[in-house]
């Protein structure tokens, strides 16, 4: 096809015609555009000042900053496109077309989102806490939107996903400020009970960590084929905790070898039922 100059004369002419009625609102489109974006950075800023100040938990702040963002970002883009001459309607369709069709594919994904907005509002847990849930014991390390990362004790990382965190069990061992040990030892049944309940109660007794209030327990737990289980249970502030374990169990041992009372063994499957320490380690 050719065209003669005064075709070519004739479209640069609709071209310039067109680009100059067009231009009015070419220009206050990405005006609006780019003040948009500028105030939508302070009003980000801003609130993000607001909520430190009101000293909220920093990753509920920084996910409410994130949302509040990406929605004002999209008014600021269906302001931008409507300025421009095009038809919203049947762009908000294509949109919410679009969101059922990436919601039903991340099924998965969004279970696990809203988990970590009912852990971030709920609190069952905080950033430096220790917990156990699914199965694993750690300190929470940091609490994403879909994941929460645990630091175990011998500095494994593990990722937990926040759907089946937030719907099954969680032991939160920091909530409280102390805590009770759970420790059971075994004597033979020719060993005088009261001689050896008096003994644990003395170690317990010089052990300045172990709180008097509430009072510590030992007492008979049970009586197996082989041995007599004393229950001893200390209280300790929750920093204390794992130091009272191990003394205890180490005062308790020394004191039984010097009074000439042997400690008699029992089931492994006992010990591991009644003993914390295997199931953190």
């Amino acid at each position: 096809m050719n065209l003669n100059p005064e075709q070519i004369t004739d479209y640069a002419n609709t071209f310039i015609k067109v680009l100059i009625d067009y231009s009015p609102k070419l220009i206050s489109a990405f005006i609006i555009l780019f003040a948009g974006l500028y105030i939508i950075r302070l009003i980000n800023r801003f609130i993000r000042r607001i909520m430190v100040k009101r000293n909220l938990d920093p990753t509920l702040t920084r996910f409410l900053a994130d949302i509040l963002l990406w929605v004002l970002r999209i008014i600021l883009f269906v302001s931008f496109i409507s300025k421009l001459g095009i038809e919203t309607s049947s762009f908000v369709a294509i949109l919410g077309a679009m969101g059922l069709a990436v919601g039903l594919s991340l099924q998965g994904s969004l279970s696990n989102f809203a988990g970590g907005m009912l852990i971030i509002l709920f609190k069952p847990f905080r950033v430096s806490d220790t917990i156990e849930a699914q199965g694993v014991v750690g300190t929470v390390s940091e609490i994403q939107i879909f994941v929460t990362k645990l630091v175990t004790a011998n500095n494994q990382t593990i990722f937990i996903p926040n759907g089946s965190l937030s719907n099954g069990n969680i032991i939160n061992y920091s909530l409280e400020k102390i805590r009770r040990a759970d420790l059971t030892i075994a004597i033979s049944y020719d060993t005088n009970i009261k001689e050896a309940k008096d003994i644990i109660t003395a170690v317990l007794k010089n052990n300045p960590k172990i709180l008097e209030t509430p009072a510590a327990e030992v007492s008979v737990k049970n009586l197996t084929d082989s041995a007599i289980q004393i229950a001893v249970r200390p209280w300790a502030n929750n920093e204390d905790f794992w130091g009272v374990y191990a003394d205890t169990l180490q005062n308790c041992k020394q004191a039984f070898d010097d009074a000439g009372i042997i400690i008699q063994p029992f089931f492994k499957e006992s010990s591991k039922k009644n003993n914390p320490t295997e199931q953190l380690e």
